[in-house]
């Protein structure tokens, strides 16, 4: 992103003109289908209401939306669904005859192989390539455990696999690439990229990630999606415009301070700048991030650092978080608290997201004052991911640009029941409405291949 589009703080005007033409027409379709599983299946929203019923600039009294807090799931009952693992490959057919094994096997499949042979493009017809995405990591950034290896980061990949199977009907294959070197972890993929439909990378540290995932792009003519940054900004910006229509205030008007500097930090604030957020400054364990500092910098906090924090402001989260309308954690447990909150402009947005525990509870931030609050627990990429890459495949696109990461966005937002941030992950209609969106974006902007 160009450093002169946070300098002027401007929304990009074709992102901004895209969001109101990215629903597609089905959507209010989806949208009742939607709302119509919720209440057959006897769905309560947990949304509360602020006891004060304090209004907000250009807003009527609305509900405020926050969750109450999960209890915390058993180790015996967790261990129970990984025991055996969480996946495996299957079958689609039943082989029940010899006439069978010879058309599925040697010598019927001959016939196919050559087919494809002779023209490439039928392999997503009569091979499961069009429906299979891989799951890639290095282990060195899982959930917020750091760098645990890749034995360890093996459970999350094989969770992203039941989700794309049970959500969109996807098969996700985990590797798992034990190298810290980026070179090495591009080439893996590389040699590998022939049998996927598109590559999700996960759990990759900064600043590696970046390089292993524009490095795959440019080698690659098919989607590479690192989910820790995209996904991840996909969902907040839907929860964002969720939350502008419940407060009344305005994209072009806030001012937006992240702690995390890594790469979902990055990616998130490069999204909000694009659809049209006034400021953003990002913060991490040495405070603001801005031009000119020399501690615990790398070359991808100097790039974000010349595209944000158009004041150039310095000093310690809570310092620099005073006056801000919008708080967006990915960082640590508990680093933002009642007083910080109160510090904010009135009625602020919070989104603590530190996994497993958040910044500061969403029930504690509505008692400072918020006016909207939630945890990594709801706006969670997995509200994003299965959606996207499903319409990706659907499409057979080339890439998962710019235009389908906000149609996604707007369509989840669109799904968002009344005084809710986000739809239900639970309901496949939601994922399906997502798919259709990007679908239509991939479409529409010449990336697709159907």
């Amino acid at each position: 992103m160009a450093p002169a589009a946070a300098a002027t703080g401007k929304p990009s005007r074709a992102l901004s003109r895209h969001y109101h033409n990215s629903v597609p027409q089905e959507m209010q379709l989806h949208r009742r289908l939607a709302l119509a599983g919720r209440r057959a299946a006897g769905y309560k929203s947990t949304s509360a209401l602020r006891s004060a019923g304090a209004r907000f600039p250009g807003s009527s009294a609305r509900s405020i939306p926050v969750k109450r807090r999960e209890a915390e799931p058993q180790l015996d009952d967790i261990l129970r669904l990984h025991r055996g693992g969480k996946t495996r490959m299957v079958s689609r057919l039943k082989l029940e005859t010899i006439e069978q094994l010879r058309q599925v096997y040697t010598p019927g499949v001959a016939r196919v192989s050559k087919m494809i042979e002779a023209d490439p493009s039928l392999v997503y017809d009569y091979t499961s390539i069009g429906d299979t995405v891989a799951v890639i990591t290095n282990g060195t950034a899982v959930l917020g455990l750091g760098d645990i290896g890749v034995l360890g980061a093996m459970p999350v990949m094989e969770g992203k696999s039941v989700i794309f199977m049970e959500m969109v009907d996807i098969a996700a294959v985990p590797l798992l690439v034990q190298s810290h070197d980026p070179r090495r972890v591009i080439e893996a993929v590389e040699a590998i990229s022939p049998t996927f439909g598109a590559i999700l990378l996960e759990d990759i540290a900064a600043p590696a990630c970046f390089e292993i995932e524009d490095e795959l792009k440019r080698r690659l003519d098919m989607p590479v999606f690192h989910d820790d940054q995209h996904g991840t900004a996909c969902v907040v910006l839907a929860a964002l415009i969720s939350a502008l229509k419940i407060t009344g205030k305005r994209k072009e008007d806030l001012r937006v301070v992240f702690n995390g500097a890594g790469a979902a930090a990055s990616a998130v604030a490069r999204f909000l700048l694009k659809f049209g957020v006034g400021d953003v400054v990002l913060c991490d364990r040495a405070g603001a991030v801005y031009r000119g500092r020399t501690e615990n910098m790398n070359p991808a906090k100097e790039k974000i650092a010349g595209e944000t924090n158009r004041g150039n402001q310095r000093g310690a989260l809570a310092e620099v978080i005073r006056g801000k309308d919008v708080f967006i954690g990915l960082s640590v447990a508990g680093i933002l608290t009642k007083d910080m909150v109160r510090s904010m402009a009135p009625g602020p947005i919070i989104f603590a997201m530190a996994n497993p525990v958040p910044e500061i509870w969403p029930e504690e931030a509505l008692q400072a004052g918020a006016a909207a609050a939630e945890d990594g627990r709801h706006v969670n990429n997995a509200l994003g991911f299965p959606g996207i890459f499903r319409g990706t495949l659907d499409a057979r696109a080339r890439q998962i640009n710019e235009e389908m990461k906000i149609a996604a966005s707007s369509a989840l937002a669109e799904l968002a029941p009344e005084g809710e941030l986000v739809p239900d992950f639970m309901d496949k209609s939601v994922h399906r409405a997502v798919a259709d969106a990007v679908a239509a974006a991939a479409r529409r902007t010449g990336v697709a291949r159907r």
